[in-house]
């Protein structure tokens, strides 16, 4: 989700030549796993890289207190878990094993998790 994270830049690609789906914090949830399994079995593609970046607004927040916020505003507690984390890198390779072991996905063996450093630009492999 975050507009300092330019994709196809970083990693080198052409418009067109890569799904890129995007969330608040770049984790992988039931949502994102139903975007791969249409991006794989109906659009053919088989790899997947999860990229997550430093200075994330979710490591800046609990679960419990942004759903607090939230009904607080709404009177609506969100049925949804916010993926608050505190280390990048752990949330990357937690979002690398959901995809993993998701049996809705064929191509679960070329899946790659990696850091973005907004400050340096810096891309680095964690999984």
């Amino acid at each position: 989700m975050d507009a300092r994270i330019r994709v196809f830049e970083i990693f080198g690609l052409l418009q067109g030549e890569s799904h890129v789906l995007r969330n608040a914090g770049g984790v992988v949830t039931d949502d994102m796993i139903r975007s791969l399994a249409l991006s794989q079995r109906k659009l053919g593609t088989r790899e997947v890289l999860i990229v997550q970046h430093t200075e994330c607004g979710l490591s800046m927040v609990t679960e419990d207190d942004f759903k607090d916020e939230l009904e607080e505003a709404s009177g609506l507690r969100p049925t949804w878990a916010v993926e608050a984390f505190r280390e990048v890198e752990d949330s990357v390779r937690r979002s690398v094993q959901r995809v993993r072991r998701s049996d809705f996905l064929p191509h679960t063996d070329n899946v790659r998790g990696f850091v973005y450093d907004v400050k340096t630009g810096h891309l680095s492999e964690v999984a």
